[in-house]
């Protein structure tokens, strides 16, 4: 389903990157910035089965998870003045991916692979796609997904940014352009 109704500045942003790049924090920030509604498709998938993703993943497997996100995703991107946060692997799916092209503006939170390292340490506990893998596959796994995450309406490398500055950034350009192209570091 598609929204055309919508001009430019009311459609959703939904955030789309790689696990740990910040898409939950920056898109809260995001969101109070630009007066909008906040969406963690993440939470409300553990609000729905009462228990945190890892436990999701053990009990309900991917397969359900993956459902229910997809359901989720498709209900909150034909809505106006949202910003949504989905999950890592979200975007896998083509009906995902065409529905939020058609609905939102994507907006590619884009890390590099030296800069998620320095993250690992934070995120390897509670992410279910990091469990039992080594370093090598992780970074397989991050350079599959980069090709997926480069179906988007505009990228935003956040290497060099602390999470307030990227919000504010990202804020700035919405408000005046609605195109995002951030300085790239000297």
């Amino acid at each position: 389903m598609r929204n055309f109704g919508l001009s430019i500045r009311e459609k959703s942003i939904v955030c789309i990157g790689f696990m740990g790049v910040g898409k939950t924090t920056v898109g809260k920030l995001l969101a109070q910035k630009l007066y909008r509604s906040f969406v963690d498709i993440d939470e409300e998938i553990e609000k729905f089965y009462t228990m945190p993703i890892p436990q999701i993943f053990e009990i309900y497997g991917e397969q359900a998870f993956r459902a229910k996100e997809k359901e989720l995703i498709v209900k909150y991107s034909q809505r106006p003045l949202n910003i949504i946060s989905v999950g890592g692997g979200a975007f896998l799916q083509k009906e995902i991916q065409d529905i939020c092209m058609a609905n939102c503006i994507v907006l590619f939170l884009d890390i590099s692979w030296e800069s998620w390292k320095e993250r690992i340490h934070i995120l390897a506990d509670n992410r279910p796609l990091l469990q039992g893998r080594s370093l090598e596959d992780i970074e397989m796994l991050f350079l599959e997904r980069q090709r997926i995450y480069s179906l988007n309406h505009s990228k935003f490398q956040v290497d060099h940014f602390e999470a307030e500055e990227a919000a504010d950034y990202l804020a700035d350009a919405l408000k005046l352009s609605w195109e995002i192209n951030a300085p790239q570091p000297k």
